[in-house]
């Protein structure tokens, strides 16, 4: 017996049903973009490992996926390499290029390629799936889907607001709960510098990231074996535990970080930032997190994370500021900030609340049914109308008996039958029956469209 296919771990099929639930999710986040006057690009799936190494710290470089050089790819490859297990130098000889692992440094790159055809500033979206070789779990997946929205070069704060603006309106569109959590890059350089371990800067951030998921004495445990001192561990677990309103814990790190030039330009831009999408109204709960780091090297300001408030999942969405990012391919100064939706753990959130409208899985709006040659080709001329009106409508492909026919409606959730027989071609009528209901009624076509619509 043949061996039954499977996919890789992390990896999923989805039905049409669940694409239609999907679409939804895109579709909604697309509009949302547009209405920001966000512009969609397109990058490749695979980018040169010398366009992603290095980018997203030294975790993000052992999840990214590598791709082996085509053809005899160990010709010319030093066999010591290979006898003595040096995975990672071999790695570097036979593979030369990568799936991407997010979306914004690929768009750093494409900023740089094509800079002189841009108009800055440059507010770009992109919706396309990204791969990491990281352990399958429930929200963690090997390949999923990132919609990320960007703006570069421009400076100003003013940037954020809009970007929480819009995170707002796409959940309260998709009618999720959420929360959203701020943070700054230069709070964190600050801090560094405050417990007197500047130069570990990366450790902390990377260590304090997990804290939500490991807790505090964890994190402390590993910061220790990072080679912070005790003193430093000591100074940074007041800080990690300030608590109070918004306005409260930002006044409690102004006073902890006055007199740090840095931290305190942090504290000052977080102020602004939500004092402004305050002033302009939010419907999620905005908070500061003192801990969020995002685990990424890249971000020089504002830090942005999205938690769900009805579901224990991870985020499902971050981003932030990341002003020198296209430095390392050749264009210093040019500031940019961004924020990426997961698609993949915001439809595992629509699923397990059920939020999705009531005609997402439905596969048209009518079906007209098909009782033989003349009426099918009655009905497919009433059909072409429909959907010169921006109508989804079909017909069942055989002329079955009406009970199979309604069970096929029934079973694709199509609300609405269109039946057309001899009466009904007699007066160019058709007559449409509600599935929910069960009433039926004869109409003219132009009244249908209206009841339809």
């Amino acid at each position: 017996m043949a061996q039954k296919p499977s996919i890789p771990k992390g990896t999923r099929d989805f039905t049409a049903e669940e694409m239609a639930k999907r679409n939804y999710i895109f579709d909604t986040i697309r509009n949302v973009f547009h209405l920001f006057g966000f512009r969609q690009i397109e990058t490749p799936a695979m980018e040169n490992l010398s366009t992603l190494m290095g980018k997203y710290g030294e975790e993000g470089d052992r999840l990214l996926f590598k791709i082996l050089n085509s053809g005899d790819y160990l010709n010319g490859v030093d066999k010591a390499l290979i006898d003595n297990n040096e995975t990672t130098r071999l790695a570097a000889k036979i593979c030369e290029k990568g799936l991407r692992y997010d979306l914004t440094v690929p768009f750093a790159r494409f900023v740089v390629q094509h800079r002189n055809d841009l108009q800055m500033p440059f507010k770009r979206f992109q919706i396309q799936p990204v791969w990491r070789a990281d352990r399958p779990q429930k929200g963690r997946y090997r390949e999923f889907y990132q919609c990320d929205a960007d703006v570069v070069g421009s400076e100003s704060l003013y940037n954020e607001v809009e970007l929480l603006q819009m995170i707002d309106e796409v959940f309260a569109r998709l009618g999720i709960r959420i929360a959203i959590k701020l943070n700054n890059r230069k709070v964190l350089a600050g801090i560094a510098e405050v417990i007197g371990a500047p130069d570990k800067l990366i450790d902390i951030t990377v260590a304090i990231d997990k804290i939500e998921k490991i807790g505090l004495d964890k994190v402390n445990e590993e910061l220790a074996d990072r080679g912070l001192s005790e003193d430093a561990i000591n100074a940074l677990r007041p800080i990690l535990s300030i608590s109070g309103s918004l306005q409260e814990r930002l006044d409690a790190l102004s006073a902890i970080l006055e007199g740090n030039e840095t931290g305190s330009k942090g504290v000052e831009e977080l102020k602004f930032v939500a004092d402004t999408t305050v002033a302009l109204g939010l419907r999620a709960e905005l908070d500061l997190d003192v801990s969020l780091a995002r685990g990424l090297n890249y971000y020089t300001g504002t830090i942005i994370e999205v938690k769900a408030l009805d579901v224990e999942i991870g985020s499902i969405t971050g981003g932030g500021r990341y002003d020198n990012l296209t430095g390392v391919f050749g264009m210093p100064g040019l500031s940019g900030v961004g924020i990426s939706f997961g698609a993949d753990r915001i439809y595992d959130v629509l699923n397990t609340l059920n939020l999705y409208p009531a005609d997402t899985k439905a596969a048209a709006k009518i079906i007209f049914a098909n009782f033989g040659a003349k009426e099918a080709e009655a009905s497919l001329k009433v059909i072409k109308t429909l959907r010169q009106a921006g109508i989804s409508a079909e017909i069942y492909p055989e002329a079955a008996k009406m009970k199979k026919q309604i069970g096929y409606a029934d079973s694709m959730q199509i609300p609405f039958v269109g039946i057309i027989g001899e009466s009904e071609m007699a007066d160019n009528s058709v007559t449409i029956k509600n599935l929910a209901s069960g009433e039926q009624q004869q109409v003219p076509v132009d009244k249908l469209i209206e009841i339809l619509k």
